[in-house]
């Protein structure tokens, strides 16, 4: 628990172990993610491997939280490829990463090797998340590594830069500022798997945050949810049936693909692409038997001009 007295997202790790899971076996040749599992913890790898081994426990509590692991990995996997492929055909010397959670592209994606990485996140998370990086090191040097002497996990971008911010109380502006970031310079936005945390006024506020930050050369890459009577009803009913990763992390604003463009034209940013990941999954050909959140969530690309 942090100071603040929340505790660090759940959901980061959820996310993390769908990543884990899906490594190397989901979308063959389409996805991989080899550092998830090195920020998990034993406990976290465990229905991690059970996926991978398609061996489902027995027990109530332990199956839930292996169909949550099982059915994550399939949402992850098109979503995160659509956003390393955005993310690689935009590279600038700036990537600012809202929400990172447990985010692994600076440690993975050799196009950010001249790129400045900032993770922003609330301090809780973000603390968790440095400690996990430790461990990871230390494990890495405890396995013989070579060349392997950081506190932390080495990364592969040029820097990453973390940057505690709490929206509820701080300004994004003045963290981004005070952490060295360069407004007057192309920066891509990352923004993935947070706005349907947000309200509509959070979201907004946010958008004119970064675009206060954005030049010409700026891209936007965000994740969000369109409204799904089927997909609200899914999350209900795994709250009732008491799973600890959403129960105290529900859904707050969810956007229709015109409404998400219309607010950010409104800051200057031009929608030039926003597609709903069931596109991604089928063109990956990976699993689709959660079609309601493959066709709810989307990612869109917005351009600075």
């Amino acid at each position: 628990m942090n100071q603040s007295g929340r505790a660090a997202s759940q959901t980061a790790v959820l996310v993390c172990q769908g990543r884990a899971a899906a490594d190397g076996r989901a979308a063959p040749g389409g996805f991989s993610d080899p550092v998830a599992v090195r920020l998990l913890r034993a406990s976290e790898r465990l229905p991690v491997d059970e996926v991978r081994a398609s061996t489902p426990p027995e027990g109530w509590r332990a199956r839930t939280t292996y169909e949550s692991v099982r059915a994550c990995a399939e949402l992850v996997v098109p979503r995160t490829v659509a956003i390393d492929e955005a993310l690689r055909a935009r590279v600038t010397a700036q990537l600012v990463i809202l929400g990172a959670g447990l985010d692994t592209r600076a440690w993975r994606l050799p196009e950010l090797a001249q790129t400045d990485v900032w993770e922003v996140d609330h301090p809780a998370s973000q603390q968790d998340k440095r400690a996990r990086l430790a461990d990871a090191a230390q494990a890495v040097r405890g396995s013989g590594e070579s060349g392997r002497t950081a506190a932390e996990l080495p990364a592969m971008a040029r820097r990453v830069r973390f940057t505690p911010v709490d929206f509820a109380v701080d300004d994004l502006g003045t963290a981004l500022e005070a952490a060295g970031h360069d407004p007057s310079a192309p920066t891509t936005w990352l923004w993935e798997g947070v706005v349907p945390y947000l309200t509509r006024d959070q979201v907004s506020a946010t958008v004119a945050a970064l675009a206060a930050r954005t030049v010409p050369g700026s891209a936007l890459v965000v994740n969000y949810q369109t409204p799904s009577v089927k997909a609200a009803a899914g999350r209900l009913l795994t709250r009732a049936l008491g799973s600890s990763v959403t129960s105290g992390e529900p859904w707050r604003s969810l956007w229709k693909p015109q409404r998400m463009a219309e607010l950010l034209a409104g800051h200057g940013m031009r929608v030039v692409s926003d597609d709903p990941l069931l596109a991604f999954a089928h063109t990956l050909g990976s699993p689709v038997r959660g079609r309601t959140s493959l066709r709810s969530g989307r990612v869109a690309v917005a351009e600075s001009h």
